[in-house]
């Protein structure tokens, strides 16, 4: 801690200052004891005048009583001056420790002090909210401190794969990636075979993005897939690194085959389907669909560039609450969407529940799928679902 140099510092102002202070005190000691020999002598000069009759009686009780006033007042001046030599040090003490303060509060290391003494205390406490989601989630600042306890509990106890697990998740998600990389490699040399961290470190190195980092999390997730063939986050990783490396059939056969695991109401389902449809593989989509190509006149977006686009199917009899509903900003230009049985706004009301439909594209100054004053729409012609999937086209103008 910096306070041992700044409190040697300040001893040695202060014992300057005591030594400079205290040393012309002796000096004013020695000039006191001249003034009194002084006054002694000039008295006894004065005496001898008055007893030789050169100074009159009344003359010399004057010329005595203002030489004695002179001496009382010099006296009284010496005087105050040693009484008050004390002072001085004392308030330049007060000074350096108020400044040493200051400095040390600026300065200091006893905030990183407490801070790791609180990580200590609750480091069981953060571990159980961050990996059982018990209580409250971690704020940024308990964050800083779990990572600051198992530091410590590394440096004290040696390496241990679950701290090191966590320290670089920690790190992952405060975007600090190559610190994550490293804490992800040590936990492996450790435990080489532990699905969560194999995951984890390609996460980290996909992050990275270069290439030396695509190839290393490509093995990683390589060697999740030849013990799991069917885990969908590793199918997920595969395809994405495949992505980014521009290997796109690659990612197509991976993305096709994480779709055939996820459920429909999975929410990775639209996402995987969605980045098929991008590379332009066959998308087989389950359940009754409709596929809209949408115009929407530019100028309206231009005027309303904060509106929403809310496409949605209606039953043609029944309930006024949609069968299926898409909501996106507003678009410009020409644009696919598709309704699904799994948009449904309600379990057990959906596209499979009406064979009559109707289509309606409207822009919404809201946000609200209710129509409100000034929101523009346009439906389509009432659709029959005599096949499972339906295309139509819609235009959306002022």
């Amino acid at each position: 801690m910096i306070i041992w140099p700044v409190f040697v510092a300040a001893l040695s102002m202060l014992l300057l200052t005591a030594l400079c202070l205290f040393w012309p005190r002796k000096t004013v000691h020695k000039a006191q004891q001249t003034v009194s020999q002084q006054f002694e002598e000039r008295l006894q000069l004065l005496a001898l005048a008055r007893d030789s009759g050169e100074l009159a009686e009344q003359d010399f009780d004057s010329a005595a009583e203002e030489l004695k006033s002179q001496f009382l007042q010099q006296h009284a001046t010496n005087s105050l001056q040693g009484n008050s030599g004390w002072r001085l040090p004392a308030v330049l003490l007060l000074v350096v420790a108020g400044l040493v303060g200051a400095i040390y509060s600026v300065s200091g290391h006893y905030h990183q002090l407490q801070e790791w003494q609180l990580a200590q205390q609750n480091l069981k406490q953060y571990g159980e909210r961050a990996l059982l989601n018990q209580g409250e989630p971690l704020s940024e600042q308990e964050v800083e401190r779990f990572a600051l306890a198992l530091r410590t509990r590394l440096a004290n106890e040696g390496d241990d794969a679950v701290a090191w697990m966590l320290l670089g998740r920690i790190r992952l998600s405060q975007g600090a990636l190559e610190q994550a990389v490293d804490a992800f490699e040590r936990a492996l040399l450790l435990t080489p075979e532990r699905t969560p961290l194999l995951l984890s470190y390609a996460q980290a190195q996909i992050l990275l993005a270069d290439e030396n980092s695509l190839a290393r999390a490509g093995r990683a997730v390589a060697r999740v897939l030849s013990k799991e063939p069917q885990n969908s986050d590793a199918l997920s990783m595969m395809a994405l690194i495949a992505y980014e490396k521009g290997d796109f059939k690659e990612a197509t056969t991976a993305w096709q085959l994480l779709l055939k695991q996820l459920p429909q109401d999975d929410p990775r389902y639209e996402a995987v389907q969605q980045r098929l449809q991008e590379l332009g593989a066959d998308v087989q989509v389950a359940g009754r669909h409709i596929t809209v190509q949408l115009y929407v006149a530019p100028q309206l977006k231009q005027a309303n560039p904060d509106a929403s686009l809310f496409l949605f199917a209606r039953a043609k009899e029944g309930m006024g609450l949609p069968l299926a509903v898409q909501r996106i900003p507003l678009p410009e230009g020409n644009i696919e969407l598709q309704l699904t049985e799994q948009m449904a706004m309600q379990p057990g009301w959906s596209l499979a529940n009406a064979d009559q439909v109707e289509v309606v594209a409207r822009m919404s100054l809201s946000g609200t799928v209710e129509q409100r004053p000034g929101d523009i729409q346009t439906v389509s012609d009432v659709l029959n679902f005599t096949e499972p999937g339906l295309t139509i086209s819609l235009t959306l103008e002022p």
